[in-house]
This record gives C-alpha cells, sequence and structure tokens, in this order.
C-alpha cells in the first residue's frame, strides 16, 4: 500500500512529518493543505480519533484493512490495546527494515521487501507485513548488496540518532537480527495510541 498522493502534503494533512524529506517542507507550512488550512476549525471527538488513526496508519504505510487487523490482534492480546498494537505493527518485516537503517523510508523498505532483496532465516521473504520473532535474523540476499540502495545504507547514511535497542544490527555486513520484541517507549512513532483504541473501540 504506497499512497500516490504528495508526501509533503499528506504530512501537512496529518499534521506529522512522514519522512526526513518532508521535515523542512512541513515546518515552513505547518498547517493542512488547501484554502482553508489556515482556518481554525474545531474538530469533534471522531475528527481527533480518526486523525490519531491515520496518522499512526500512514506512518507504517499500510491499508485500513491491515490497520484493523492489526487493533483486532492486539485486542486479543494480554496488555494495553495500544502498546501491543503498536509493537505488532513494529514487528513487520518493512518497519525491521526501515528501523535497522537498510532503507531511508518505510515506502522504501516497502517496495525493496515486495521485490525480494531480503531473507529471513536465510529464506527470501517478500512479504512486508511478515511479523518477525526474536531470534530471527534478516539480511539483504547476497545478489542484491552491490545494488546502489544497499550499497549506500551500508555506509550508516540513512541512521539518524540511536539505533533500535530491540536489534542488533551489522550495517557494513546489511544485517540485522532480532533481540526481543520493541517496547512502545522505543518505537518511534508519533501517536497517541489510546485515541486509536478508542476509535476502534466506538
Amino acid at each position: 500500500m504506497n499512497n500516490s498522493r504528495p508526501k509533503a502534503k499528506l504530512s501537512r494533512a496529518l499534521g506529522i512529518p512522514l519522512t526526513r524529506k518532508c521535515v523542512k517542507y512541513f515546518e515552513r507550512r505547518p498547517f493542512p493543505p488547501g484554502v482553508h488550512g489556515r482556518g481554525r476549525r474545531k474538530s469533534s471527538d471522531y475528527q481527533v480519533r480518526l486523525l490519531e488513526k491515520q496518522r499512526l496508519r500512514h506512518q507504517y504505510n499500510i491499508s485500513e484493512v491491515q490497520m484493523r487487523a492489526a487493533y483486532d490482534a492486539a485486542h486479543k492480546a494480554e496488555g494495553k490495546t495500544g502498546e501491543t498494537m503498536v509493537t505488532l505493527l513494529e514487528r513487520r518485516l518493512d518497519a525491521t527494515v526501515f528501523r535497522a537503517g537498510f532503507t531511508r523510508t518505510i515506502y522504501q523498505a516497502r517496495q525493496l521487501v515486495v521485490h525480494g532483496h531480503f531473507t529471513v532465516d536465510g529464506k527470501k521473504v517478500d512479504r512486508p507485513g511478515y511479523k518477525l520473532k526474536p531470534g530471527q535474523v534478516i539480511e539483504v540476499k547476497e545478489t542484491s548488496r552491490a545494488k546502489p540502495p544497499f550499497q549506500i545504507a551500508a555506509t550508516g547514511t540513512h541512521i539518524d540518532g540511536p539505533t533500535a535497542p530491540y536489534l542488533s544490527t551489522v550495517l557494513e555486513e546489511l544485517r540485522t537480527t532480532v533481540v526481543r520484541a520493541p517496547q512502545r517507549s522505543e518505537v518511534p512513532v508519533l501517536c497517541d495510541e489510546q485515541l486509536v483504541v478508542e476509535y476502534y473501540a466506538r
């Protein structure tokens, strides 16, 4: 699910920058696009929850069906539904590839996974939503390592700040291992997940 709407416009509509490249555009025009973007409109409770759900969905670049499935799975699991939902999304293969620094955006991560450039425990996996478990090893395929996107990634270009503590990544070897399940406080998504839970529970 790759939204064709320009990322800068989508970022302004959602109120958060979706990529590093969008940050400067968002800071320059931090209001929704359109002629009424600067207006102060009072939002209903439903609109507030809907916006928060959309923010979370687009930060993982997933469809509404996938978002709903993540909520349903979290609702059935133990613990806080919202936190569990975020950690389930973070365990997706494309999200892990992105957090490991193998790609510059979640959008590129999805594309490269679909094109079959990654292996999990030595076997090719081309499903972005593949759920990873602790101990699994994700690597760029040997035949893909010479390609420009991965040569760039191996230099650490895509790393912006501390790496995910729940991953053990060796960038120069284009390999990462899932050490453990992520905790919500370690997941760098901008979202009040409780509002998302309230949206689906309405």
